[in-house]
């Protein structure tokens, strides 16, 4: 008789569900509780509820939302799972439940003794714990790791702390199989043969998991997915399983799933012996189109709107970014009309009005309209000739004419690019100067295009002084037409305080995102509305400012010599050497296997599809938009790899180093005795409060004087040919190639940075030569060991990447440079130190006091006005007083 499975509800938790996490973070409460009494209805025994988001108060919305849930007994029958990582989330639901709830997770790898203090604690609130599979060394992998973690948190826990055994739940680790690489064939042979040992072993104790892990390779096929959470489920539970984090209601019954597909999953399950001269896992994967959206691929597509009238179908083909049949449909409206700028005015506008109501209500996202912008360019690009043969023809009116710069010493362009087709697509008339653009220059132009607007870019944080040395430039030369600002580094407080103050001859807008640009543009163009807007915008600001102003009086903070007392102390510990002193070279880099390390989620957050990967594919409201995007990012990266579009180099270095105060000191050779140059780092000067954590720079990561440690270096880049593919795209039209190929180029950076660093641990510096490949790990950086970037928040001083690139003589050896502003070029391009100490960790400095720039711009032979220059975003005083 096979034992009763529980399923516990997944969609209740805002890292897993789009839609719930958008409820919670809005206060729709009501609704975010039908997503729970859906779970139950669904038949979900226990219901997991999580609420670690980055923007949320974890703790309150945890509370109020489980305090909601006490007063509806249709959900309030099943049991609780509190799910965080933090424990203080954890705490505060354990005080809101009634009845007995189960605790989501423990685990030893801070230690026995954090272990057994929560252990204790969830013992006195009565609640059953999950333990997760992991320990001081990681996440256990093979089945062997996975009992032997179990069986010793076990005897903790019934042993020493008292835990009655049948609370115990173990949690042993499911991972992906079929990934392609072969040390994960087993995994879940090896999740399925620790289940049977520990509940042999292991009297009373339950055993759970996260069942769609399983199946992450297959993400976007979600009836292969489910036959895969079939299978699994029905080979787990035989052995032992008792419960399983799922979709309530989204599993197939075992007997069900089509013979073919069950039998090539259940090989790739258990992992058997290929039955023919290809892998089980390739078996899978040249399988698994067939059963995608349960019709096969040989299905062709749906033509049904071919049968439309013209009109109606240029809209279809805007709307749906279809290429396929655009010149046709053009030049049969071309031969009805008189003229052929009758068709951009008419059937051609009539579709992107389609476009642009469906962006705006939220029912279209940007790589659609992207796609869209292809689509108008292709028919427009097929009526060129027709207009320019016609003398008599005039340009078409546009709605106006912007210009757009990403600004002197910034080689970012992409969110630039999108807002530029979006604007496009709205009619509007885009003069785009490009990346490095010197004030002048953009001035220049605009007052020779006689533009009605200026946009300004940039993504790193010198670009901030930049764009307010435009602005004044702008009051200067006695400039009234509206001014943008956008980008990654730019902020609504940022133009409020330094940019907007600069130019009072016209207006100053920040604009958050390519979604809100063309509401922005039209208000600042619209002969109605334009006034009002301006002053609103104008008393919004000075109420930023008043509110900035406020906050920056009675700011305490820890004085420089303070924060060095509370800093953060090196343990003993033996610090491993590198394989090799110096540096050493990458070239011509495998690109397939920074694929195979890429995390797509920022990919999707630079189209402004926000939400993580694989989840924002099943998402309710981006979902759709997100799968199409994937497949064409697929389809590219095939081509980038097959074709080696680009090229990726890089260069990794070691020295030995020790720290002084709160610089590094680098040497040229084990003597120890001629430095190679100095790093500076910066430390956090927030109050800590009596008996709070320590006040870090990166300078405590490294043993001080007179003992042995070491620092590396990297720089690479994968963006090496990628601004003559993007070109091409261009030149023809095809924006949306263009902007594809720029975000895989940074997509394949990261992951070249991310690959290296496995190198280093692995290999290079191997202080970690154990460490198994798991890219789910990789990406959530639970590896030991740190890899921080200057101009991120552990160092915010873009300079420092000077001496960094000098010692790797990257220029010579990567073709790699910096700007006067020092950002890298090519734009695709990571670099940073390596830290090896077991506890680095990622911090960020905050805002630092006049002592400490003071004290900056001594070690750095700077002048004070030098140091608040590149320290400007950090300062927490009035730059210049």
């Amino acid at each position: 008789m096979r034992p009763i499975f529980i399923n516990v509800g997944e969609r209740t938790n805002v890292t897993g569900s789009a839609k719930f996490r958008k409820l919670v973070a809005e206060g729709d409460y009501p609704a975010a509780l039908s997503v729970a009494r859906q779970q139950v209805d669904a038949g979900a025994s226990v219901i997991d509820i999580n609420m670690d988001e980055g923007l949320l108060d974890s703790v309150a919305a945890m509370k109020t939302f489980l305090n909601l849930i006490a007063a509806e007994p249709d959900i309030a029958r099943v049991p609780i799972m509190i799910d965080s990582s933090k424990w203080e989330v954890i705490e505060a639901g354990l005080k809101c439940v009634q009845g007995k709830a189960i605790v989501n997770s423990i685990s030893m790898k801070e230690g026995e003794d954090k272990f057994r203090e929560q252990a204790k604690a969830c013992l006195r609130y009565g609640a059953a714990v999950v333990v997760m599979a992991f320990d001081e060394v990681g996440q256990a992998d093979t089945a062997q790791r996975k009992i032997e973690i179990c069986t010793r948190a076990y005897r903790i826990l019934v042993d020493e702390v008292g835990f009655p055994a049948e609370d115990i739940i173990f949690d042993p680790n499911i991972f992906a199989v079929a990934t392609g690489i072969d040390e994960h064939n087993n995994y879940a042979v090896d999740f399925i043969d620790a289940v049977r040992v520990i509940k042999n072993t292991l009297p009373l104790a339950r055993i759970s998991g996260g069942v769609s892990n399983v199946s992450f390779s297959f993400r976007g096929n979600e009836p292969v997915r489910r036959a895969i959470h079939g299978v699994f489920l029905y080979h787990a539970i035989s052995a032992g399983m008792d419960m399983g984090i799922v979709n309530a209601g989204d599993l197939p019954v075992y007997d069900d799933i089509p013979e073919e597909l069950r039998e090539a999953v259940e090989d790739v399950i258990l992992n058997r012996p290929q039955r023919t001269n290809i892998s089980n896992t390739e078996r899978l994967v040249e399988l698994a189109p067939k059963y995608k959206g349960g019709k096969s691929e040989a299905k062709g597509p749906d033509l049904a709107w071919r049968e439309l009238p013209v009109e109606k179908r240029l809209a279809h083909a805007l709307v749906n970014g279809l290429t396929d049949f655009i010149e046709a449909d053009t030049e049969e409206v071309r031969l009805s009309v008189a003229r052929p700028l009758h068709v951009i005015e008419g059937p051609l506008m009539d579709g992107m009005n389609v476009v642009g109501d469906l962006f705006g209500s939220g029912k279209m996202f940007l790589p659609q309209v992207v796609k869209s912008a292809r689509v108008m360019k292709q028919a427009v690009a097929y009526l060129m000739p027709f207009m320019e043969a016609e003398k008599e023809g005039k340009p078409r009116e546009n709605a106006g004419k912007i210009l757009m710069a990403t600004v002197k010493g910034d080689v970012h362009d992409i969110g630039k690019n999108i807002v530029g087709v979006v604007l496009q697509c709205n009619n509007y008339e885009v003069i785009d100067l490009g990346v490095m653009v010197a004030c002048d220059r953009i001035l220049d132009e605009a007052i020779a295009y006689n533009v009605d607007i200026v946009g300004l870019s940039g993504l790193i944080t010198p670009s901030l002084d930049e764009m307010v040395y435009v602005a004044s430039e702008m009051e200067r030369r006695g400039f009234t037409i509206p001014l943008l600002i956008g980008g990654a580094t730019t902020s609504k407080t940022h133009t409020a305080v330094k940019i907007e103050p600069g130019y009072q001859g016209g207006s100053t807008t920040y604009v958050l995102d390519a979604s809100r640009a063309v509401g922005v543009v039209s208000g600042l163009l619209s002969a109605t509305e334009k006034d009002r807007i301006q002053a609103e915008t104008r008393a919004d600001y000075i109420k930023v400012r008043e509110q900035f102003a406020r906050g920056n009086t009675n700011r305490a903070r820890a004085t420089l010599a303070d924060a060095r007392a509370n800093s953060f102390k090196v343990k003993g510990w033996q610090a491993t050497p590198p394989s090799f002193l110096g540096t050493k070279t990458f070239t011509a880099y495998d690109l397939q296997e920074l694929a195979d390390h890429i995390d797509w989620t920022p990919f999707f957050a630079s189209w402004e599809l926000i939400g993580r990967y694989p989840q924002i594919l099943e998402d309710d409201v981006v979902g759709t938009a997100a799968t199409d995007l994937f497949k064409d990012a697929q389809v590219m990266l095939k081509k980038i790899v097959a074709e080696k579009w680009f090229e990726a180099r890089g260069v990794v270095g070691f020295w030995p180093a020790n720290s002084d105060g709160d610089d590094v000191v680098v040497w040229t050779d084990e003597t120890r005795t001629t430095e190679l140059t100095r790093l500076h780092t910066l430390r956090q000067q927030m109050s800590k409060g009596e008996g709070g954590r320590a006040n870090v720079a990166l300078a405590d990561f490294v043993a001080p004087l007179g003992e042995r440690d070491w620092i590396g270096g990297f720089a690479v880049t994968a963006g090496h040919g990628e601004p003559a593919i993007a070109k091409a795209f261009k030149d023809k039209g095809d924006d949306y190639s263009a902007i594809l190929a720029a975000a895989l180029a940074d997509r394949l950076a990261e992951a070249f940075a991310e690959a290296m660093h496995r190198k280093v641990r692995t290999q290079l510096w191997g202080y970690a030569p154990d460490e198994p490949f798991d890219i789910e790990a990789l990406i959530g950086e639970t590896y030991r060991g740190i890899r921080p970037a200057a101009g991120y928040p552990a160092q915010p001083d873009h300079t420092e990447k000077a001496e960094l690139f000098r010692i790797l003589d990257a220029p010579a050896q990567t073709g790699m440079e910096l700007t006067e502003s020092f950002a890298m070029n090519p734009p695709a391009s990571v670099s940073g130190l390596y830290f090896g100490h077991p506890e680095a960790h990622y911090f960020g400095v905050g805002r630092i006091e006049k002592d400490q720039v003071e004290d900056y711009a001594r070690r750095k032979g700077w002048d004070l006005k030098t140091a608040e220059r590149w320290l400007a975003p950090i300062l927490n005083y009035e730059r210049g007083k």
